[in-house]
């Protein structure tokens, strides 16, 4: 395959976004004055820009040269698609970061967090993170079939009773045998943004990437729903192995619009009638692999270009006796959605709920601006729930729809460290 050089880089036309966002590991508090030494991955010595993060521990938004956004929309392409950028992240008191291997892609924003650790707490020194190429580029072993629908009548199976959304899920970056991999806890919604950025083009179209969003996650939860890796002995939920999971990469940026579609989609899975457990559905990229019955990557993008919706995509892989169903229950937060959006004239103790989840967040986050505590959803209050959704990269609208009010409940839970990690 063919690596773009950095003096071809240069000479592209097309171009890419990058906001990084810096936070404190202990508090989830945001960084402020972190700097950032920004510069290609195959040329490390050469600093192209340095940034600063501001009180809400985020950079401006960068413009980075990227290959032409067709490569990453053409299955018969052999270039490299996106540009690979290195992040050296130094902040008073916290041990430094370098991030290499960022991946630009044209036309979109990428989303790179960090979170970085207080010297005192390790001592360990620099850390560096490479991120590896994407899995539509670089080579991965293909997904070793399994059964769609689990077995959960064996004896000594351990069952959930209901499909739950969890707040959080224990990867284990490595094949399943590999004892010396570690167990890593991440939040659900950021495991599915990594997985669909590593897996997927955000280029791609909207209803491409939501239909192989709600796969990613069915997926997931059936490997939640049947405690499938526990009751094997292990001490996890899902791997990291292209060969029995998805690919999800430590610390690897992700793209503003396949973050909105999880924040949307989030709490959803797909299921069959009469089937208890969210479908475990598999797939393959189309190109390098082929594997009837499950849904391709490259398959799904060429229906999303015909007008194909999410779930008439689905149904062309996987058969018309699949359904978009909804959990019965979310983890990890405070108080479910009220099921309607708050807005100007909107009372009651929804209201007051996410007003005092604002006044804790913009105790961590100085340019949100506190509320009145009354249950009164009044101007003040639709100016920092604005301010709340251009942090967080949620469309600007001073409503809380479902993907704010989730939004503040998970920053909420975060800074207020009322979260368990179990």
């Amino acid at each position: 395959m063919n690596i773009l050089t950095a003096a071809q880089i240069n000479n592209n036309i097309d171009r890419g976004l990058l906001q990084i966002n810096v936070t404190s590991e202990p508090t989830s508090f945001p960084i402020p004055d972190a700097t950032i030494a920004i510069s290609y991955t195959g040329v490390p010595g050469q600093t192209l820009e340095q940034v600063q993060t501001d009180s809400s521990g985020q950079t401006e938004v960068l413009e980075l040269a990227a290959p032409p956004v067709e490569l990453s929309l053409d299955p018969n392409n052999e270039i490299q698609p996106y540009s690979e950028y290195t992040l050296d992240v130094t902040a008073p008191g916290y041990e430094p970061i370098i991030i290499s291997g960022t991946e630009i892609l044209a036309d979109v924003t990428a989303l790179q967090n960090i979170t970085m650790r207080p010297v005192e707490q390790t001592g360990t020194g620099e850390e560096v993170f490479v991120i590896p190429a994407h899995t539509l580029y670089g080579e991965y072993p293909p997904k070793i079939p399994e059964p769609e629908i689990k077995p959960v009548r064996e004896t000594g199976e351990i069952v959930l009773s209901r499909v739950v959304v969890p707040e959080f899920i224990v990867v284990h970056d490595g094949v399943p045998s590999d004892s010396t991999a570690q167990n890593c806890y991440v939040r659900y919604k950021d495991y599915i943004k990594n997985v669909a950025s590593s897996e997927i083009y955000a280029t791609w179209p909207a209803d491409t990437i939501r239909a192989n969003v709600l796969a990613i996650m069915s997926f997931t939860l059936n490997r939640v729903y049947t405690e499938w890796y526990r009751n094997q002995g292990y001490d996890f939920t899902i791997t990291s192995s292209t060969a029995f999971d998805h690919k999800w990469i430590p610390e690897r940026n992700y793209y503003d619009n396949i973050s909105a579609i999880v924040d949307e989609l989030f709490s959803n899975y797909l299921s069959r009638p009469n089937v208890r457990q969210p479908i475990l559905t598999q797939y393959c990229d189309g190109r390098r692999v082929s594997c009837p019955g499950w849904m391709t990557q490259w398959g799904s993008k060429a229906l999303g270009d015909q007008g194909y919706s999410p779930i008439e995509i689905l149904r062309y892989f996987y058969g018309d006796n699949m359904y978009i169903n909804i959990a019965e229950e979310i983890s990890g937060i405070p108080s479910s959605w009220p099921g309607y959006n708050l807005t100007i004239g909107s009372t009651g103790d929804k209201v007051r709920q996410m007003q005092e989840q604002i006044n804790v967040i913009a105790g961590a986050y100085p340019a949100i601006p506190r509320v009145t505590v009354d249950g009164v959803f009044g101007p003040g209050t639709a100016a920092a729930v604005r301010q709340i959704q251009s942090v967080f990269g949620l469309p600007v609208t001073g409503i809380v729809d479902y993907p704010t009010w989730y939004k503040i409940s998970e920053i909420y839970v975060g800074v207020s460290r009322i979260a368990e990690l179990v």
